[in-house]
């Protein structure tokens, strides 16, 4: 009975079916018809999607949509989850290219807009999305930004996407979609309209609060308040406070609802301070007061609720605005002075806040509306300060009683018998006495003249600042003028005076005398240059000293961070076998010595680099002339070149070297002390590896840890008890997968630290000294274990140890009888035991490494080259070396993703069998990557995948497990 449906049931299932799925495609066609693609043409360099996109509000952590309609016609459904499950909204749009290129182009979506940030309860600004996921192709890549959420998206031709950006605020205030280049001008542009109404603003503030200290009055702190308001808010508004607090995206909130609650804080001050509002009603003070302190308490409202705080600072600011007005004109129509003069900045301001009222509820909204607030707000407070000084300066108060003090100063100058410098602004005549004109043997008369007469025996740079001095007092009509300038004697010598005079104000209240005193003040200055010189200077070679090297240093460490543009290189330079020519010709000789060699230093370097003499006979340099590594090593090897020149002393001639410590910048990390220190660590591994020459500092020289003394002792006394561990990694034979052979490694089990990783105690054998001692022990130790394999185990070919070796092993002159001495002892098969070396240890010193290799070769070691590819070896010095193994370092096995990996592997296999070498590869990790290499035709291959590093025990167990192997018929 189960088989058989009755007919009436099977049709009304028949008629639910097709109900259903009319209603699904009911559903999916209105989807489709709800996100409508938009056009991207080629040809705007901006487009604005803010009405364009559908908000989905409150929508859950989670949302299905469908997609816009494809070049076939299909409307597909994507569902999307958000990063952060307290993001609920979400904003989905689609986007076309109908054209026949791909378009690049930057979704944009600013954190704040004054545009429509609304009044009460203002929206001050956050992070809009979080996210943004394609219904194809390239997910949209997050551009760094302080000032917006940028994202980069990629339209292929023709295609049709639809986004989904996961929102992080229940609505998107602006959201434009931006050509890359054209929205980069715009941001330039932007910065530099900003950074000039930052400066201006900086610098008014500035100003507005020396005045205060120059004129004790209480409207000059109140404008500095007002001015320091306007920066802090432009700081804010412009994104520069983001940029030196390092904040995050949306955390201004707090500090721009503070700025706003200043602004109409220090509008209060100001108003109250200018117009002196105390002294025509105690309720203008008590109105004053109180709104200050309610304006003040928003602050910790601000704490709770910024946009609360916000709002009402916007509304108090406006309130504030008005009624200032009216106060203005009131006190205008009093004829009140102050009032009058504020009159026509206060226009200003009332204009500027309709413009900021229509701009916040949206009435304005051009894009440069917003900056250019900012510009006005900054001129307000400029008219406002320039008002301010009219009023402060203007009259002739400080002319009062002026005359007399002149008078009773003019006895006292005649009593003293200094040189009096008197200024007759009127007829412009200067008279000075016939005493400086002895003092700098001028006939009598000659300083008698014009003021513009003395700007001929002034020194060139005095003359700007002394003619800008007087046109200042007459200006002004008020201050002192207190200078130092120099003035030409006859023999063309100059000498320096100190000029101190007042103005005498008239009673017009203009300038009608300066009269003063100079003072020759030569031997002061002398005396001065002489010490300063001295305080920073080599007393020997006048070179700059270690302080002055290290100001310099800073100077260009600052410059280059501040500009993005040049990397100083610090060189330190030490004489080799310098207190043996001390202790041998005497002192004297080692002066004249250190002086010859300060010369020589000194014609190589340049202009703008700074030679300095550290200590004793080490100098350092401060190149800037050099940019490139190559460069600099180039130049060290330049002056090492000149030291080694003879320097003939008497009737003999004296031999000597250096060494060269450098180091490079590397990025703002870097202090100054980090660049010497460092330079001095290359300078110490050179003498240590015997001096006359120069290394490059590199981190591996740096001492690792503060207990390196007691690791080294431990690591001395571990090989001196054979208590280093000595593991094997399997080097795998690709044709087949059999163990070839192995490559000998040290392991370091610490009786107190544990385990030490070869990163840390490998660095500090190679600056101990113990490199030498720590190879020979792994070569007499994998050696022997080779020969008991070979002698213990049979197989078809005989397994093969490689041991990598040190430049200091390489250098080491009984290598080659170490060598000779194991390979007779243990009668090892001929190029089983290969020695591994590194190209850059290789090409350190061509010529004296060729001629070892050589040597070992022929005593039956096999050579294999080490991390090929890393370094920087030509191919023409590659054929001259008797290499029988090239090992292709692991960066290129495991380079996944690049198109180039195959080909530069392929190359370096068949370069390695076109020189009859063998072929090693590092780091296969996998099967795939074991295939690949095997298919690239390489031979031998190691890594995790054939096997971790083993223990000799363990080894020995894997090879005894491989069923033996017949010898070929």
């Amino acid at each position: 009975m189960w088989n058989v449906i009755p007919e009436q049931l099977g049709g009304a299932i028949k008629g639910l079916a097709v109900l259903l799925i009319a209603l699904l495609g009911i559903l999916a066609a209105n989807h489709a018809r709800a996100v409508e693609p938009i056009q991207v043409p080629l040809d705007v360099d901006a487009l604005d999607l803010t009405n364009a996109i559908e908000i989905h509000a409150g929508t859950g952590p989670r949302i299905q949509v469908s997609t816009a309609p494809g070049a076939d016609g299909i409307v597909r459904r994507i569902e999307v989850s958000s990063r952060d499950a307290s993001n609920t909204d979400w904003a989905v749009f689609a986007l076309t290219n109908t054209s026949d290129e791909q378009i690049d182009r930057l979704l944009v979506a600013p954190f704040f807009q004054l545009v429509g940030s609304r009044l009460f309860w203002p929206d001050l600004g956050s992070s809009r999305i979080a996210s943004i996921t394609p219904s194809q192709g390239i997910a949209p890549e997050r551009q760094k930004s302080l000032e917006a959420d940028v994202f980069l998206i990629t339209l292929d031709p023709g295609a049709i996407v639809t986004f989904v950006a996961e929102m992080t605020t229940p609505d998107l205030p602006q959201f434009r979609l931006w050509e890359p280049d054209t929205y980069k001008e715009t941001i330039n542009a932007y910065t530099l309209y900003r950074g000039i109404i930052l400066g201006i603003s900086g610098l008014l503030a500035l100003f507005l609060t020396i005045l205060f200290v120059v004129k004790g009055t209480v409207m000059f702190p109140a404008t500095a308040s007002l001015a320091w308001a306007v920066l802090a808010y432009l700081c804010i508004d412009f994104g520069f406070f983001s940029r030196v607090f390092n904040l995050t995206q949306g955390d201004d909130q707090l500090y721009r609802a503070c700025a706003e609650v200043m602004l109409a804080a220090s509008l209060i001050i100001f108003l109250y301070a200018y117009l002196n509002l105390n002294r025509w009603n105690i309720h203008y003070s008590h109105l004053a007061l109180t709104t200050l302190v309610l304006l003040l308490g928003l602050l910790g409202v601000a704490v709770w609720d910024p946009s609360i705080a916000a709002g009402i600072a916007r509304l108090s600011l406006g309130i504030i605005g008005v009624l200032g007005f009216a106060t203005v004109l009131l006190l205008a129509f009093q004829g009140y002075d102050r009032a009058i003069m504020l009159i026509p900045t206060w226009f200003l301001l009332i204009a500027w806040l309709i413009g900021a009222a229509l701009t916040v509820t949206g009435g304005l909204a051009n894009d440069i509306v917003q900056p250019a607030l900012g510009g006005g707000l900054v001129l307000i407070v400029l008219l406002i300060g320039f008002t301010v000084m009219q009023h402060a300066f203007a009259g002739g108060a400080i002319a009062q009683g002026l005359i007399s003090d002149v008078e009773r100063r003019a006895l006292a100058l005649t009593g003293s018998g200094d040189i009096i410098w008197d200024w007759d602004v009127d007829r412009d005549r200067i008279f000075t006495g016939n005493e400086v004109e002895d003092l700098l043997g001028l006939r009598h008369g000659t300083l008698d003249g014009a003021a513009r007469d003395w700007l001929e025996i002034l020194h060139p740079q005095d003359r700007d600042r002394f003619r800008a001095t007087l046109d200042a007092v007459i200006d002004q009509r008020r201050g002192k003028v207190q200078q130092n300038f120099r003035l030409r004697s006859e023999d063309g010598h100059f000498r320096w005076f100190r000029l101190r005079a007042r103005p005498i104000v008239g009673s017009d209240g203009e300038v009608i005398r300066c009269v003063g005193t100079l003072l020759d003040i030569t031997e002061e200055r002398t005396a001065e240059e002489r010490l300063l010189h001295d305080a920073v200077h080599d007393n020997l070679t006048g070179l700059p000293n270690r302080e002055l090297f290290m100001d310099r240093l800073t100077m260009a460490l600052a410059r280059s961070r501040a500009e993005a543009s040049g990397k100083p290189a610090v060189l330190v330079i030490n004489l080799d076998r310098f207190k043996q020519v001390n202790d041998s010709i005497g002192l004297s000789a080692g002066d004249s010595i250190l002086l010859t060699v300060a010369r020589r230093l000194g014609r190589l370097v340049g202009q703008q680099d700074a030679l300095s003499r550290l200590s004793g006979d080490q100098y350092g340099l401060v190149l800037l002339s050099e940019q490139e590594p190559d460069r600099v090593v180039t130049l060290a090897d330049s002056l090492r070149k000149a030291v080694r020149a003879p320097i003939t002393f008497g009737d003999r001639e004296i031999f000597l070297t250096c060494s060269v410590g450098i180091a490079l910048y590397e990025g703002e990390k870097q202090s100054v002390e980090d660049l010497v220190t460092n330079a001095e660590i290359a300078l110490n591994h050179a003498k240590r590896l015997g001096g006359d020459r120069q290394e490059v500092f590199r981190p591996i020289l740096r001492p690792l840890g503060k207990n390196v003394v007691d690791m080294e002792t431990d690591l001395r006394e571990a090989i001196k008890k054979e208590a280093l561990g000595v593991f094997f990694q399997p080097i795998v034979r690709l044709e087949d997968q059999s163990i070839a052979g192995f490559e000998v490694l040290a392991r370091w089990t610490h009786p107190k630290r544990g385990k030490i990783a070869p990163s840390e105690f490998i660095p500090i054998a190679e600056q101990s000294g113990l490199i030498n001692e720590l190879g020979t022990y792994m070569m007499e130790k994998g050696a022997a274990q080779l020969a008991f394999w070979q002698r213990e185990i049979k197989m078809s070919k005989p397994l093969f140890a490689s041991i990598n070796m040190s430049s200091r092993q390489l250098l080491k002159h009984d290598l080659i009888n170490e060598v000779k001495a194991i390979l007779s002892r243990l009668s090892l098969a001929p190029g089983t035991l290969k020695l591994e070396l590194t190209e850059s240890l290789v090409m350190s010193n061509p010529e004296y490494s060729a001629k070892v290799l050589e040597r070992l070769r022929a005593l039956g070691a096999g050579l294999s080259l080490d991390d090929f590819g890393t370094g920087h070896s030509s191919l023409s010095y590659l054929q001259r070396f008797p290499f029988d193994t090239i090992k292709i370092d692991q960066s290129f096995v495991k380079a996944d993703g690049q198109s180039a990996r195959p080909v530069l592997l392929r190359s370096i296999v068949a370069m390695g069998h076109d020189l009859g070498m063998s072929v090693v590869a590092e780091g296969a990790e996998n099967e795939a990557d074991a295939l690949e290499l095997y298919q690239l035709g390489c031979e031998y291959a190691q890594g995790y995948f054939f096997g971790q590093a083993l223990s000799a025990d363990e080894a020995t167990k894997l090879l005894r497990s491989i069923p033996a192997e017949t010898e070929p018929a």
